[in-house]
């Protein structure tokens, strides 16, 4: 783990309140790290929705199966999640270390093995010593308690510089119901479906259907429009928990997703989704620009996402922006080769309000000095405008720097 925090870290770490029915606890179990908490254990009550979007890869994690399989149960009761080692390529070893720590979970909080659901994150490829689990299962049921989110955050870190919560309220009839959130992610982050690991919590009265629907709906516009580096996680987990524990308040029952009582809840429910999303940005390995990448006027939303994507993805783009230099040429021959409908004759880029290039040549008014400054701000935006339709779409980047390269050139050791 990375001991120096981002630069890009958030000021204000918010304060997280307890959610009716979730309670949590972190144990050191040595999977990998000395003197550091490596799993975190929440216990849900009765009762609880489960929904989840998981990696697309097609080498998943033995965790990730393990969700995919029970998320069509709708229904958890705990959650473990262990930091150090990724459990993934790991063959038959890895698919019964789950099984292991399933058992092993459900006997101490009394619960069926179907209700458990697991998440690894860390090293690919090496055996899980699950026997750690066993020194520290018991403990972290009976020590589990409701006002321990920051702590969750911090024993689910690998190469994170600081932990990632959000919390938001909002009101679901005349109830107001809260939903907390928790990430971890720094690197190997081009999310497809998910992000590296990121869970999130509420006490409203949500069907596991309901909850999906509106992960699903989510989830593209905020972990989906984040790219660290251009590589999807083995692992990549996003999972929500709904207690329903506001229904005892008079909130609502929700089945559906597009029920119109839950709009308030929906935006609220995106706020969280993207604050996190936008953490993991800030804490790109490595990172000392936050970029903001738009490009609107493309043929339509999917093709200005794809070329954003190739943009964020550019190591050439983002070592120009790491070295402060509005080097519209790497967005041009990132713009070019996405295969997507553009035109250079009609195309304009922006770096912060500046307007660098225009309808396939430098700005007339191009001024060095200005841009040059602009270039030295910790938050970088840049536009890209084709001419060529009205879609329009975001992605969140970073600019890539030497450490990220030492940072992965050791990663194993």
């Amino acid at each position: 783990m990375t001991t120096q925090v981002s630069p890009l870290a958030p000021t204000d770490v918010p304060k997280m309140p307890e959610i009716e029915g979730i309670r949590l606890a972190t144990a050191a179990a040595g999977i990998k790290y000395a003197g550091r908490t490596d799993v975190l254990l929440t216990l849900l009550d009765p009762g609880t929705a489960v929904a989840g979007v998981l990696t697309r890869s097609k080498c998943p994690s033995a965790p990730v199966d393990w969700c995919r399989a029970k998320l069509k149960g709708g229904k958890a009761r705990v959650l473990v999640v262990n930091s150090g080692n990724a459990n993934a390529f790991t063959g038959k070893t890895g698919r019964a270390a789950v099984q292991f720590t399933a058992k092993l979970a459900a006997k101490a909080a009394g619960c069926k093995e179907a209700e458990i659901f697991l998440s690894s994150t860390g090293v690919i490829g090496e055996p899980l010593k699950v026997q750690a689990f066993e020194g520290v299962m018991d403990s972290l049921v009976a020590n589990a308690k409701g006002d321990y989110w920051l702590a969750a955050a911090k024993a689910i870190m690998t190469t994170d510089t600081f932990p990632k919560v959000a919390t938001a309220t909002a009101k679901l009839g005349k109830t107001t119901v809260t939903i907390n959130g928790i990430a971890k992610g720094a690197g190997m982050i081009a999310p497809d479906m998910a992000t590296m690991l990121a869970y999130v919590f509420t006490d409203a009265p949500l069907s596991a259907a309901a909850l999906q629907g509106l992960l699903k709906k989510t989830v593209d516009d905020t972990f989906n429009a984040v790219t660290i580096d251009g590589d999807t996680s083995t692992s990549d987990t996003l999972l929500a928990f709904a207690t329903g524990a506001a229904a005892t308040r008079g909130a609502p029952k929700i089945t559906r997703a597009s029920d119109p009582r839950l709009k308030a809840f929906a935006r609220a429910f995106e706020k969280v989704l993207a604050n996190l999303s936008e953490q993991i940005a800030r804490d790109g390995e490595g990172a000392r620009k936050l970029v903001e990448i738009v490009v609107e006027g493309a043929a339509s939303k999917a093709s200005a996402r794809r070329i954003a994507r190739s943009i964020a993805n550019s190591p050439l783009v983002k070592t120009a922006i790491a070295g402060e230099d509005a080097n519209w040429g790497r967005v041009v021959m990132a713009v070019g080769k996405a295969g997507e409908p553009a035109d250079r004759d009609k195309l304009s880029i922006w770096f912060g309000g500046i307007r660098v290039a225009h309808k396939g040549m430098r700005d007339p008014s191009y001024d060095e000095a200005k841009v040059s400054a602009e270039m030295k701000k910790p938050e970088i935006f840049l536009k890209v405008a084709l001419g060529m339709g009205k879609g329009r779409d975001r992605i969140l980047t970073c600019d890539l720097t030497k450490e990220y390269v030492a940072i992965n050139g050791d990663y194993r050791s």
